[in-house]
């Protein structure tokens, strides 16, 4: 599977709460006091994907297996973590693992619950941590640059090469911004998730509100919004008190009648889950059958043989061809043979790109 986000926060914003309801296990310790998740943990859940359950149903499958993202539960971060305080220097290299950072806000008041700031201001707790990540990134690259620079000036090509990501990075770093506001070719994209950068990391904000504000978020979670629309971040609306609830009712209709009875049409998880996909870019084929349908998760722009080897690296090893039929067509069809009588089954080389919602057979001979 191989693609994960990084839970963080500020302590007692609901994150552990959130990781608990998302991945519907007791694995990380809710509790009102800092640092009550020390060791990170981690849960794998299904993309929820109604399109996955269409297939199957046409195939006749016995089995019908979702595509998994995992999910980081990793310790609350405080002012002052790039230097060590809290639990910073944990915080920093657990996060520094994962591929894209869901960062919970608190966006909800409750005197019962102490806030480590002493006042709610989700927008105010974001940059509280970006900060944080910012400042360890700047004294990460400003370390490591300086034997970069004597190299180059000795004339090393691969230095120079280094060096011509590194210096617009640091100037960036230096001005305040993360290093994803950085534009970087193509052809040098490799250097730069080599250098990998906290603030390099795409960023999901999940707004932990109130019940009553579930449905439609509150002042608190807009102004979050706004925040991540100028970042060119993105953010979602989410009650984990809502959501723990629901990780204890028992099947999917009597789920669906608590939040019907709230207002809501879907868990704000499955909300989250879908944000995390997006947000790692990345798109799903499925593979069907009558023993299986499966969703298969693989990042976009992805040619045929690589997402073959998905399944087993003896199918890119060996890859003849994809038969591909697109989503449409497939339910247009009703199912595979249909696809093949009326000519909408596709046969596609190695180097095809495999689009979101393909259904495709992969031929091989190893």
């Amino acid at each position: 599977m191989g693609f994960n986000c990084g839970i963080v926060g500020l302590p007692n914003v609901g994150k552990s709460t959130l990781f608990n309801a998302l991945t519907e296990t007791v694995s990380a310790e809710a509790a009102n006091y800092p640092f009550c998740t020390i060791e990170p943990n981690v849960g794998r859940v299904p993309v929820p994907d109604e399109r996955l359950d269409r297939i199957s149903g046409i195939s006749k499958s016995a089995k019908t297996m979702p595509t998994f993202l995992e999910f980081v539960d990793i310790a609350g971060l405080v002012r002052g973590a790039s230097k060590g305080e809290g639990l910073g220097n944990k915080f920093l290299a657990n996060i520094r693992e994962v591929d894209a950072i869901v960062m919970v806000l608190r966006c909800f008041e409750d005197e019962n619950i102490t806030h480590v700031e002493g006042s709610i201001d989700p927008v105010r707790d974001a940059e509280t941590v970006m900060t944080e990540l910012l400042l360890s990134d700047l004294e990460s690259l400003e370390r490591r640059i300086e034997p970069i620079e004597k190299r180059a000036r000795q004339g090393e090509k691969e230095a120079k090469q280094q060096l011509a990501v590194m210096e617009p990075v640091l100037a960036a770093l230096r001005e305040g911004l993360p290093a994803r506001t950085v534009e970087v070719s193509p052809g040098k994209m490799s250097i730069f998730q080599q250098l990998n950068l906290l603030t390099a990391k795409p960023i999901l904000y999940a707004c932990n509100v109130e019940e009553e504000s579930a449905a439609d978020g509150n002042s608190h979670s807009q102004a979050v919004a706004v925040m991540a629309a100028k970042e060119d971040a993105a953010s979602v609306v989410v009650s984990a008190a809502i959501e723990a609830e629901v990780s204890q009712l028992g099947d999917a209709e009597e789920k669906a009648e608590y939040l019907e009875s709230l207002g809501l049409s879907e868990a704000g998880l499955d909300r989250v889950i879908r944000a995390g996909y997006k947000l790692l870019k990345l798109v799903t084929y499925f593979t069907s059958g009558p023993k299986e349908s499966r969703a298969w998760t693989v990042s976009e722009g992805t040619t045929a043989a690589p997402a073959a080897g998905k399944i087993h690296t003896d199918f890119e090893r060996g890859f003849i061809a994809a038969e591909t039929i697109a989503f449409d067509d497939f339910i247009e069809c009703n199912g595979e043979q249909g696809a093949k009588d009326t000519g909408k089954m596709r046969l596609e080389g190695r180097d095809y790109t495999v689009h979101d919602a393909d259904i495709i057979l992969f031929r091989f001979n190893v």
